[in-house]
């Protein structure tokens, strides 16, 4: 069993690395985030042997990258099924319907991850090092996030808390979607 959960590990890590980059350059897309940036560069460069074939399939539709969300889906799903496959289910009939929504559900995480991981980025890139070259790009990022609670929430000290509600805020709907069953 220790090579069974060996294997789930990869491929749950692969194809979260994956997805959520898929993600991450959907939303800077929609966001219009300049491909100068080096952290922009580095999600392009890692994505794009998978989106531009894809692209020549499946149009955008204005500012929405339909291409990285449709393979950040199918990422899900072949993760899903692979992990049915290395668990021994490859007998049995699988649960299609099961299996397309719980890639849906399975993006929705990531993206939540995403969240997660940029704001603690943000936070610290401000406290260490404000004017690394792929702050700026972050800081983009995580600004429509962070938004609604700066509005909500005063400094305290010359200190913005509101990254620490955010991430309180992602983590309850990590639970939600965690305990939905998929």
């Amino acid at each position: 069993m220790l090579l069974i959960d060996i294997a789930r590990l990869l491929i749950e890590t692969t194809a979260a690395l994956l997805g959520v980059t898929l993600l991450l350059r959907a939303y800077m897309n929609y966001v219009g985030m300049p491909g100068r940036n080096p952290f922009a560069q580095f999600v392009l460069a890692l994505t794009d042997w998978l989106v531009r074939p894809l692209r020549r399939v499946i149009p955008s539709a204005g500012r929405i990258d339909s291409a990285s969300l449709v393979a950040a889906y199918f990422m899900a799903l072949l993760m899903l099924a692979l992990t049915l496959l290395v668990i021994g289910a490859a007998g049995t009939s699988w649960p299609w319907a099961q299996l397309l929504l719980a890639a849906l559900v399975q993006v929705l995480r990531w993206a939540l991850y995403m969240v997660f991981f940029l704001v603690l980025l943000h936070v610290i890139l401000s406290w260490v090092n404000p004017y690394a070259p792929v702050a700026p790009g972050i800081a983009l990022l995580v600004r429509p996030f962070l938004a609604p609670f700066q509005r909500i929430i005063p400094l305290v000290g010359g200190v913005d808390l509101s990254p620490i509600a955010l991430i309180v805020v992602v983590q309850i709907l990590l639970l939600v979607v965690n305990r939905s069953g998929f």
